[in-house]
């Protein structure tokens, strides 16, 4: 099956490098994905699919059943876009101002597509079923992941058995283009927001001693106190952490502003520690600025949880790997600590998320994120093969 799925994935290249970049001309935002649904969910039924649309509102599943019996298999991507300025200068660049796929979701999703288009070629020799669940909402909380899940995705289907697994892959710059990376376990970070405002009082900037508490000056005691959270409470086996992205006072040259605000990113790879750092985030502002005369109000919103890797997929995923694209296209990676709301499908189902080479250096979430299209062979048909394999194999 390798040379025949090699040969229908270059048949297909043209066809899904015109559809991503379609996808990368028109991007939408989280929970506005209407026409790129309306797009997945017209290929799916030209390939003769059984497809359910409407899944917390712009989710698509595709439904194909083999000609043989066996397992049921979920393949994941996901559709929306972030709100950045692209600035690639791509001939396909967006279109949609202020809109960009800077994380590679056209990727992921004309990738799935291409996937749905082998398998569908070969669907005689496939084993049991394969879903293909194209994802909305992965960029904002509260995530579509685990809606689509509530809304049936991984249940049985007209009498078909539900999933079994679950795979789902993600571009990684600074991978070469098509190489896939594997790790086990603890492979990419819980993703929770803090939130802290700093009440202080407000006054003449020449007369800080007049005042009861200088917002601006508390919240700045209270990021670097906070990177003690880290240094000194965290296990030194846990990897961990705590960013604060954005302080606000809105004062002026001569103007002590009466609050202040902190915006940041606490992540984590371990679910107990995760929680018992929630309440140290809390602890150590809110008496930070006790100490100094302020008040802190604290809000940590939850949300991504860690997402581990289950062992026997993962060691699936790199075996397929090898035999499909060679070893020296097969590499362990790092933990990322990025966040995933794939990690819910993982805690419901054995499977893994593995990464999937970009080809650029240029950083996801940045505005010249550009994925080489080369990926998308690699992608494309190594999701194929790896289908058709674990149905051989479960």
């Amino acid at each position: 099956m390798i040379d025949a799925i090699k040969s229908t994935a270059d048949d297909v290249f043209a066809d899904i490098v015109k559809l991503r970049r379609t996808l990368h001309r028109h991007p939408e935002l989280s929970g506005e994905e209407h026409e790129t649904a309306r797009r997945v969910a017209e290929r799916l039924r030209d390939l003769g699919l059984t497809v359910r649309t409407g899944i917390y509102g712009t989710g698509v599943l595709g439904l194909l059943d083999g000609g043989k019996p066996g397992p049921t298999l979920l393949l994941r991507g996901d559709m929306d876009a972030l709100p950045i300025h692209e600035e690639t200068g791509l001939d396909f660049a967006s279109e949609n101002e202020g809109v960009m796929h800077a994380c590679g979701h056209d990727v992921h999703t004309s990738s799935l597509l291409g996937t749905a288009m082998i398998l569908a070629e070969h669907r005689d020799e496939v084993n049991g079923q394969v879903r293909f669940c194209f994802q909305p909402h992965e960029e904002r909380l509260p995530g579509g992941a685990k809606f689509m899940i509530k809304e049936g995705v991984l249940n049985d289907i007209d009498g078909v058995a539900g999933p079994e697994a679950v795979f789902g892959q993600h571009v990684k710059p600074g991978l070469p283009a098509g190489t896939i990376g594997v790790r086990s376990g603890a492979a990419m970070a819980s993703s929770d927001e803090i939130y802290v405002t700093v009440k202080g009082e407000g006054g003449h900037a020449a007369s800080p001693h007049e005042l009861t508490a200088d917002a601006t000056y508390v919240a700045s005691e209270i990021v670097v106190a906070l990177q003690s959270i880290i240094s000194r409470q965290c296990p030194p086996d846990v990897p961990s952490v705590l960013t604060i992205g954005r302080l606000i006072a809105d004062g002026a040259t001569n103007v002590i502003p009466e609050t202040a605000r902190l915006e940041g990113t606490f992540r984590a790879m371990d679910e107990d520690w995760r929680f018992r750092a929630h309440d140290l985030i809390r602890r150590v502002a809110t008496r930070t600025a006790e100490a100094h005369g302020a008040t802190a109000d604290v809000e940590v919103k939850v949300g991504y949880p860690a997402l581990h890797n289950h062992e026997e997929p993962t060691s699936l995923v790199k075996a397929a790997a090898t035999d499909f694209l060679g070893e020296e296209r097969v590499v362990d990676v790092d933990p990322w600590f990025a966040g995933e709301d794939f990690a819910y499908f993982l805690q419901e189902r054995p499977g893994t998320f593995y990464q999937l080479g970009a080809g650029t250096e240029h950083g996801l979430h940045t505005s010249k994120f550009a994925t080489d299209e080369e990926a998308l062979r690699s992608g494309t048909a190594f999701m194929a093969y790896l289908a058709w394999r674990y149905g051989t194999e479960a």
